[in-house]
């Protein structure tokens, strides 16, 4: 009888543990979920500030760029749509430039996380070790 006791008290003992087990991921998840809310109230804002500098700072850059070619024009006594092809001229080349070097350094990204699919596979062949010496 006394043995009898002793397995329900390592039962009891066992449930307690997974209770208290499963309780803790319960509120790991919840203040996981109260933290990630509030990151991204403040990703939110961040990208309002970004979005507003943006579109400032193309706004900003047209007009410079328009004044450029203003200003060419008229430091050379050029007509004004040749300001502007000198201006288009030198974007587009910049453009090109910037095209081949992002071209380039695009093709040596990698698609597939290299590391990661190693590491995944030396861990599913140690468990796989690990179960078929358990199973002996």
């Amino acid at each position: 009888m006394a043995e009898l006791e002793h397995q329900d008290s390592i039962g009891s003992l066992i449930r307690g543990i997974l209770g208290d087990l499963r309780q803790l991921v319960l509120d790991e998840i919840a203040l996981a979920r109260v933290e990630i809310t509030e990151q991204a109230g403040r990703v939110k804002l961040a990208a309002a500030s970004l979005g507003a500098a943006a579109v400032s700072l193309v706004f900003g850059a047209t007009f410079l760029l328009v004044a450029a070619a203003v200003g060419i024009a008229d430091l050379f006594d050029w007509p004004v749509w040749a300001g502007f092809l000198i201006v288009a001229l030198l974007l587009n080349a910049a453009g090109m430039v910037m095209l081949s070097v992002g071209g380039g350094r695009l093709r040596t990204v990698s698609a597939v996380p290299e590391q990661t699919v190693q590491t995944l596979k030396e861990n599913s062949e140690w468990i796989a070790r690990r179960m078929s010496s358990a199973k002996k």
